[in-house]
């Protein structure tokens, strides 16, 4: 019987053992044949997830589909921790909520229902019953040891954190209430990466090609510009971390150096800082904003170009509102503000910049998109993974730096006793004044936060 690991290492070995099956005087039988050639086929690229699904069944025959195996103790015993988690807290908002409607209704608790707070706080209970339920499933998948559903779940489970700790940051500030989401982000993470067959088999496939030293196939992929690249064929680039990261962090760049090189044009040689974080040429604005696009329009990599206008239009022009908004609640920052423009909404975004929005698109998706790609894909092999991390651990730092040192600029302008030590180092090094000329684009007013 082939070897699925001997298979997907080296094709052209898998197609001369397909012959020698073949050959007259072989005793494999038609149902031997049949997985093999499945197999094969499956590692010669599995041409679209429909192939994939059809040869699953003949995968758990002969042993080699990752769902087959069993996820770590780890895992599970995590699954029973997020089934306990979610069995405890729906119950448990659920009831909170209903006690509050009652007491706002019995008139023993006055509340401004059109107040920034009371809205927030609404959403954010909201969004932990739907949480907790998720986690009830995710549990659930977890203990049965549904590995792809599992994986897929991780995907539910990641926006909803992220809103959790989006939320709990807008209402009560940055501190250890963010400590549970950010483990909970990581965990899943992990899970996604682990428990996904189809990372799993990336994997294998790369510790294979490195055992056996076959760099040809990967130098071709290069050289034809298809490394990197959606093999599914639904959509022009893959969407794993090594391609987003390395997006997002070309796009912060160069959409500092746009947006300064545009503000230096329009200004008559006014040269502004505008960058977004605390250290480095970053304006992560850009860099989301390129992500979303290139998630969002992957698939239409190849319409009509006044469709991938209007998607990207309308992507970014609401993306742009909902940043402005999220910043005004939770730091009271206004970064720019729109108002008199062409089609203005509130201020935060309006039909001009929803144009310019469009008009990135077209060039992102049809003609960035393919050059950035084969840019980021010549990162030589020996160093593309742990350059990657290095580089995602810095950036991570940067954002989590940049947020600690805005939320302790609002407590000083809201006038909040800054004597923790933590609080007291960001004041002695990074003071109002630094903060000011750091992000001279933003305007922090403590009475617009939605904060408790």
């Amino acid at each position: 019987m082939l070897r699925n690991d001997d298979a997907a290492a080296s094709p052209g070995n898998a197609r001369e053992r397909r012959s020698g099956m073949d050959m007259p005087g072989t005793h494999a039988d038609s149902e031997d044949r049949t997985a093999a050639d499945n197999i094969i086929h499956v590692a010669d690229g599995a041409k679209s997830a429909v192939v994939a699904d059809l040869v699953a069944d003949e995968l758990d025959v002969v042993g080699l589909n990752p769902d087959a195996r069993r996820l770590p103790i780890l895992a599970r015993i995590y699954g029973v921790l997020v089934l306990l988690d979610g069995l405890a807290v729906l119950p448990l908002v659920v009831l909170t909520c209903i006690y509050s409607v009652r007491e706002i209704l019995n008139g023993r608790v006055h509340v401004d229902a059109m107040s920034l707070t009371f809205i927030l706080s609404v959403v954010y209970a909201l969004v932990l019953i739907v949480s907790a339920v998720c986690l009830i499933v995710f549990g659930v998948l977890l203990l049965r040891n549904h590995r792809r559903y599992a994986a897929r779940w991780t995907y539910v489970l990641m926006p909803l954190t992220l809103a959790d700790g989006m939320l709990s940051l807008a209402l009560t500030g940055l501190g250890f209430n963010l400590l549970l989401p950010i483990i909970q982000m990581i965990i899943l993470i992990v899970i996604s990466v682990t428990a996904d067959p189809s990372l799993i088999e990336e994997r294998r496939l790369q510790r294979a090609l490195k055992r056996m030293d076959e760099r040809d196939e990967y130098e071709s992929a290069v050289a034809v510009g298809m490394l990197g690249r959606d093999q599914s064929g639904k959509g022009y680039i893959a969407l794993d971390f090594f391609n987003i990261f390395w997006l997002f962090t070309i796009a912060s760049v160069g959409g500092l150096i746009v947006e300064t090189i545009y503000h230096f044009a329009l200004y008559n040689g006014e040269l502004q800082d505008r960058a977004g974080l605390l250290w480095g040429p970053f304006s992560p604005i850009y860099g989301c904003g390129a992500v979303l696009v290139t998630v969002c329009l992957n698939r239409l990599w190849k319409a009509n170009p006044f469709l991938i206008f209007c998607a990207s239009a309308v992507i970014g022009g609401a993306f742009e509102y909902c940043t402005s908004w999220f910043m005004e609640v939770a730091f009271g920052i206004t970064a720019w503000d729109y108002t008199g423009r062409w089609l203005s909404i509130d201020g935060r975004t309006s039909g001009q910049f929803m144009f310019f929005w469009g008009l990135i698109g077209v060039v992102w998706v049809r003609w960035l998109l393919p050059r950035l790609l084969a840019l980021i894909n010549r990162i030589p092999w020996k160093v593309r993974y742990s350059l990657t991390a290095v580089c995602a651990v810095l950036m991570v730092i940067d954002i989590a730096f940049t947020l600690m040192a805005l939320d302790c600029w609002y407590g000083r302008m809201a006038g909040q006793p800054q004597t923790s030590p933590v609080a007291m180092w960001f004041s002695e090094r990074y003071s109002d004044a630094y903060m000011a000329n750091r992000f001279q684009t933003m305007h922090l007013d403590p009475s617009k936060a939605g904060r408790m």
